[in-house]
């Protein structure tokens, strides 16, 4: 019964006017026993933590750059992300992790993540860390394995040594206060960050395009969304 799913918010982009999701974030969360919840994007503050106390849990998908705690200058070839949206998925995100619900982030999402809890971001981690390789498609970069720290939630979402997909240019440079980086790419990118409790999970990459190899990142969000839901009833 869909009263019995957790309502897991999911945060938008905004192109050209248009609030647009890819609705794999929408079939992932319904696929681990969630009730998507597809959110507004609106400068009212108020009105955002108001539907924050519908939410068991979160999702903030990938998107453009960031620019909250960045390192160096935005590349040309990565476009920053609106105002509107940093305001909106901020307050959201704010609201979420205050009431101590779960999150996952993705890719941008993990960034903002890191980057309102104190952590910096490099603005093209590529050309300002030697010995970096690419780590977006449109600069020629393919899947690559990751390796993740024991006993962490990277540990048992991810089969280990599992190849994961790339698209980003922007990387994790500090880790914000209260996470702990869990997996890294061969040339030591940081590809997630975790609270010591579980409840907030970052990953680089985008397990919603993984199909059942990305479903366990979903399904501990839900589980954990699942818990939340029952002490609030």
């Amino acid at each position: 019964m869909t009263g019995d799913r957790p309502h897991i918010g999911i945060t938008t982009s905004l192109n050209e006017g248009e609030q647009r999701l890819d609705r794999r974030y929408v079939t992932a969360v319904e696929r681990a026993g969630g009730l998507p919840v597809i959110l507004p994007m609106t400068n009212s503050t108020a009105l955002l933590r108001r539907i924050a106390e519908g939410l068991d849990g979160l999702v903030v998908p990938g998107g453009p750059a960031i620019t909250i705690g960045l390192v160096g200058s935005l590349p040309d070839d990565l476009p920053d992300v609106l105002m509107v949206r940093t305001r909106s998925d901020t307050t959201i995100l704010e609201a979420v992790l205050a009431a101590h619900r779960p999150v996952l982030g993705i890719c941008y999402g993990m960034q903002l993540i890191n980057a309102i809890s104190g952590g910096t971001i490099y603005a093209d981690v590529q050309n300002q860390v030697e010995g970096t390789q690419a780590h977006s498609e449109k600069r020629g970069a393919t899947d690559h394995p990751v390796g993740v720290e024991p006993g962490s939630v990277l540990a048992r979402t991810i089969r280990p040594g599992m190849s994961v997909n790339t698209y980003h240019i922007q990387a994790i440079a500090s880790v914000g206060e209260g996470l702990t980086a869990t997996a890294f790419a061969p040339d030591g990118v940081i590809e997630a960050v975790e609270s010591s409790d579980g409840q907030i999970v970052g990953v680089q990459f985008h397990p919603e395009k993984m199909g059942d190899n990305g479903m366990a990142l979903f399904s501990h969000l839900v589980e954990r969304a699942l818990d939340t839901k029952k002490l609030r009833a």
